[in-house]
Parts: C-alpha cells; sequence; structure tokens
C-alpha cells in the first residue's frame, strides 16, 4: 500500500472517531444563508487574485467573510470592497491564522506557496480549501499529506471536476471504472500549450506589492511584471506549466477513471518536449549546477510536451499539449469529455434503464449529491469527513505531472515505486525537492 494511500485511510479512521459521521452523507442541503447565525462558519480568503477571489466568493455563499490577505494591496482591496467592511485586510497571511475566530481559510496563491500556508493553517486548527495543483514538488506532496494525517483537519483541494459540470467527468469515471470501455484502458489527458515569451525587462517594486514576500522560498530575483499574476505560471521557480497548471485537472480524472487514483504511475515514458530556454539548461538550473539568478529573465517551462505513463495495473496515460479534452478509450469504446460536452458512442448508446444506473451509480461514487465543490468542502467540515478532493489521491494526481516533468527534463523513461516513495532513477529523486529560501522554508 502506498504512504499516500495508507494516509488516506488512517484520515477517514480518525475522522470517524472524532466525529462518528465519516461514512454518514450530509444532510445539510438547506440554503447556507438562512442558516442560524450561530451555525455559520468564519472564513478567510489567503491570496486573492484570480482564482483566489473565485475561491474566496465561492466560500462566502457559506461562511462569513471576516478576513482576507494577499501581499498585492490592491488584490485585497479589491476583494475586501465587496464584504462592505466585513473583511478585515492583512498583508501576511499569519494575521490571519492568530486569530481564534476563523474557522476555515481558502488559498488562491501562487502555487510555490500553496503547502507552506496550508500546513500553517491547519497547525493553527483551521480547515482548508486551497486551489490546484496542490504542491510544487513531490517532496512538498509528502509533507502535505503528513500535515494532514498529524492535524487531522478537513482539505478539500480545488480540482473541481470532481464535483461540477453537470456530472460528466463523474460519468465518464463511472463508464470507465465500470468496464464499459474494456477492461484495458488507455486515457488521452490533452491539456494545451504553455505560453512561450521573453526576454523580459525588469522594473522597480510597487509601492503596491511586497515582492520578497511573493518570492517566498523562490530564489531572489528583480522584479518583473511577467512573473506576477497569470503568468507567474510559466516560470518553474513557481509552477509547473501547463503540465500540472492545466495537466493535474484531467490526469486526477484520468487516474480515478484507470483504477490509479491510489498509486499514480509507476512507468514515465517522455515522447516530446521543448523549452524556451532549451532543456539542458532548465535540468542544469534544476539540478543545482546553474544559479535560477542567472538565467534570461523569460518564460522558462515546457510549452509543448508529450508524455507516456503506465499505472500498475496496465492501464496508461498520455498527458500532452493538445486540445484541452479527456478522452478514455478501450478495446469496447470512447468516450470524450471536457468542460461543455461528454460525447461518444457509449453515450448515444445508453438506454433510459442505462441513463437511471449512470444516475445512481455517480452518486454512489461521489457519496451524495453532486454538484457545488465548495458546498462538499463546507458538508464535509461540519461532518468532520473526507472531502470529494482529498488530499492524498490528490497527490497522487499532481505527482503524476511532477512525473512528468522530471521524465522530460531527464529526457529518460523513469521508474516511481509507490510504496517507497521514490524513483529507481538517482537524477530523477533529485528534482522531488528544490532548495528553499529562508526564512520561507516549508516546516511540520
Amino acid at each position: 500500500m502506498s504512504v499516500i494511500r495508507a494516509s488516506r485511510r488512517r484520515f477517514l479512521k480518525a475522522g470517524a472517531a472524532m466525529a462518528g459521521l465519516a461514512s454518514v452523507p450530509s444532510l445539510w442541503m438547506r440554503s447556507a444563508s438562512a442558516e442560524p447565525a450561530s451555525e455559520r462558519l468564519r472564513g478567510a480568503a489567503i491570496g486573492v487574485g484570480g482564482r483566489g477571489t473565485a475561491d474566496g466568493n465561492a466560500l462566502a455563499a457559506f461562511a462569513d467573510m471576516v478576513a482576507c490577505a494577499d501581499v498585492h494591496r490592491g488584490n485585497a482591496e479589491k476583494f475586501a470592497k465587496r464584504y462592505e467592511g466585513k473583511c478585515e485586510i492583512y498583508g501576511d497571511y499569519r494575521k490571519i491564522l492568530d486569530r481564534d475566530d476563523i474557522d476555515v481559510v481558502t488559498i488562491g496563491t501562487p502555487d510555490h506557496w500553496h503547502v507552506k500556508i496550508a500546513i500553517d493553517a491547519m497547525k493553527a486548527g483551521k480547515d482548508v480549501y486551497c486551489e490546484k495543483p496542490l504542491t510544487l514538488t513531490i517532496e512538498e506532496s509528502k509533507l502535505i499529506c503528513q500535515a494532514v494525517r498529524e492535524t487531522n483537519r478537513v482539505f478539500q483541494v480545488g480540482t473541481q471536476q470532481r464535483s461540477e459540470y453537470n456530472e460528466m467527468f463523474l460519468k465518464a469515471v463511472v463508464l470507465a471504472r465500470s468496464g464499459r470501455l474494456g477492461k484495458k484502458l488507455h486515457a488521452l489527458s490533452s491539456v494545451g500549450q504553455a505560453t512561450a515569451g521573453g526576454p523580459f525587462e525588469t522594473a522597480p517594486v510597487p509601492d503596491y506589492l511586497d515582492w520578497d514576500f511573493w518570492l517566498g522560498q523562490a530564489p531572489k530575483v528583480p522584479f518583473c511584471p511577467n512573473r506576477i499574476g497569470w503568468n507567474f505560471r510559466w516560470w518553474f521557480e513557481y509552477s509547473g506549466g501547463q503540465v500540472t497548471d492545466w495537466g493535474v485537472h484531467h490526469t486526477d480524472i484520468a487516474l480515478w477513471a484507470l483504477g490509479g487514483e491510489n498509486t499514480g504511475p509507476t512507468t514515465i515514458k517522455p515522447v516530446s518536449a521543448e523549452y524556451p530556454l532549451g532543456r539542458e539548461l532548465m535540468l542544469e538550473t534544476m539540478l543545482g549546477k546553474r544559479r535560477w539568478e542567472d538565467l534570461p529573465v523569460a518564460y522558462n517551462v515546457a510549452h509543448k510536451f508529450d508524455c507516456d505513463m503506465v499505472l500498475p495495473n496496465g492501464n496508461t496515460i498520455k498527458l500532452f499539449s493538445g486540445k484541452n479534452e479527456l478522452i478514455i478509450e478501450g478495446e469496447l469504446g470512447r468516450i470524450r469529455v471536457n468542460r461543455g460536452s461528454l460525447t461518444g458512442k457509449p453515450i448515444e448508446e445508453l438506454t433510459e434503464a442505462d441513463k437511471k444506473w449512470l444516475h445512481d451509480e455517480v452518486r454512489k461514487l461521489y457519496g451524495g449529491e453532486p454538484g457545488n465543490h465548495m458546498r462538499n468542502f463546507i458538508e464535509s467540515v461540519k461532518a468532520r469527513k473526507q472531502p470529494i478532493s482529498d488530499v492524498f489521491t490528490h497527490c497522487n494526481s499532481v505527482n503524476a505531472c511532477h512525473m512528468a516533468n522530471i521524465a522530460m527534463l531527464l529526457n529518460q523513461e523513469i521508474h516511481w515505486d509507490p510504496e517507497k516513495q521514490e524513483f529507481a532513477e538517482e537524477d530523477a529523486n533529485k528534482l522531488m525537492s528544490r532548495k528553499q529560501r529562508e526564512p520561507y522554508t516549508i516546516t511540520l
């Protein structure tokens, strides 16, 4: 049994012992806003630019938003304005964690901050909803799983395809797991290209931004406007590029559908990858042979990529930069799903009896009525049960994406041991972690 799988089972056991409700579907379905004031949770949002704003506003449907934090003062002011003076603004997220009156937090920062803030929040007694991809490295995945296990907090990851989009992804998972597509399955996780660009000019740090805090564990470099906002995704210092950003959405569903959610892949085979600064330069930098500070000021993640993965059960996944969609196929049929449609002959041939069966099986898989991903988190907080996008299976999913990045950087096939949580290849193990800058290191 893998470390992550064992952690997930221990969490469920501990949650059941604590509340006696881990296996009971929540009956809390009435309007959140109609709850008695004494039952309303109090929430805060950490990182409120882009997705962080969406997450905070989603939480506000179920909790009173009393605080927000962002190193970009303008982001925090804009977010707080919606709550008419009831949402206190901080530049340092730790001020939120110091408050005993806050129950839950959302984390919508750039990827390289997710794990540190999440661990700090759980140690402070908060339940957490954190954006994907949850981790920057495989080592961070190990740490966050350990922290959830030790603190026994409820932790939901923002892979909302597990809950939303008219159940289309859930139906795809049920159909694949049921054998209706065949016994030998292959998934094509197609997630679009990353952006290539640069070199860019550096600039003075704006007075509304705490640049050193924004950088966090990442190398100290001069401010560049292209490093922040949406574009942080195209720098290995802060993200894994499109491979992890969108890759974790479809690959998460693919692993679930193909029976690999508790292990991830064991063989990872690079097919091709293109890097704006070249593969060799990025590999040498990631291995510590070159300084990040000496790289050209340009996007550096793979902008075109193709990588194959083999699961322990023999099913396979291809993660590549094609049209945004997930295809699952076997010897009996093929289905295609994205956020707009679920198509394929197996869908067209469903009878009314099949549709009822599919409806019921989706609810068995989900553990209740699918729908709002944030609602699932809040119900899980109240019942002290495992949410649908739990940290343990998510880390297997995001690790699969990290493994693709590692294999493509090394340009060699690599082999993962889910039990030992390590690679057979020495250089691959070296790429499981990054050097972290003080005082922003991650500690348990």
